[in-house]
């Protein structure tokens, strides 16, 4: 499959282009992006053409890779299905739920593979984990934390020039990666509430319909100090008590997975769990929570 990479940023650089240019049954295709010197600078050690239009890139691709800021993400993504392209999308997949659903109309219309990169649900370590607690009954509740000093002073994190993570916060950013991994175990939320905390920090309490309840502490401006094991995802139920692996592997590798994923899904035409219609899903809980803390 003839992969074209769509963005240029930290994301693009650090995670997207090496793990295309290095999966053994993709083919990195080309690099566009809306700064051309960026693109050409991002496409140079791969040996990758760059496309200064967008369509051109589209033209000579089987999929795109999309690392654009979810602002024009979904944008991108229709215009790439409506051409007949899988879409291999980041979180989230939109910023409002009306173009979150355009993507999966888009999507199902044209009939090409979709998967999220959900970068938890990619290492196989937590995702046999998430397995295993699915098959259980019997959840009473479950804490999730999701802690990062992106926007804390010292940092340093290579984030925090993104504009839209700053203007939307933990909610948006951390908040996908912490659904990702409560909804297959707890089943879909029925019942959300939503509390402001210091900074960006938001509680979030979920009834899901297993009928548990799940408390979400997400956060992008806890000091450093207290960041430290900062991911967390605690369930609890008549089985016992359970605590999610940490990961062993890069987010690189995660990515080559989430190719993996989509490969698969447009070979056999069997929709990926972490498809757009999932992404969606997301979406309209992250919309619902934001309302309620306005």
């Amino acid at each position: 499959m003839r992969i074209g990479l769509l963005g240029t940023g930290p994301w693009a650089e650090r995670v997207h282009a090496p793990a295309l240019a290095a999966h053994p049954e993709a083919e990195f295709a080309g690099v566009w992006g809306r700064r051309p010197a960026a693109a050409a600078e991002l496409a140079g050690p791969y040996g990758v053409p760059v496309f200064e239009d967008v369509d051109e890139l589209l033209a000579s691709v089987d999929a795109v890779s999309i690392a654009l800021p979810p602002a024009v993400q979904a944008e991108y993504a229709v215009r790439a299905a409506e051409a007949g392209k899988h879409l291999l999308l980041d979180k989230p997949v939109a910023l409002t739920v009306d173009r979150a659903r355009a993507v999966v109309e888009a999507a199902e219309r044209a009939k090409v593979a979709s998967v999220v990169f959900f970068t938890l649900r990619y290492h196989p370590d937590i995702a046999d984990w998430l397995a295993e607690q699915a098959a259980r009954d019997g959840w009473f509740t479950a804490r999730a934390e999701w802690f990062g000093s992106v926007f804390a002073p010292g940092s340093g994190s290579p984030y925090a020039d993104s504009p839209w993570r700053r203007e939307k916060g933990a909610l948006w950013d951390v908040g996908p990666h912490a659904l990702s991994v409560l909804l297959p175990v707890l089943g879909d939320a029925e019942v959300l509430s939503a509390t402001a905390g210091p900074l960006d920090t938001v509680h979030l309490v979920l009834r899901h319909t297993s009928g548990a309840l799940s408390h979400l502490t997400l956060s992008l401006t806890m000091p450093v100090a207290g960041a430290v094991e900062g991911v967390v995802l605690e369930l609890r139920g008549e089985a016992g008590r359970f605590t999610m692996p940490e990961r062993h592997e890069s987010p690189q590798q995660a990515y080559a997975r989430a190719v993996s994923a989509l490969l698969r899904s447009a070979a056999d035409g069997t929709p990926d769990p972490q498809d757009a219609a999932f992404g969606l899903t997301v979406v309209e809980l992250l919309a619902a929570a934001e309302q309620l803390l306005r």
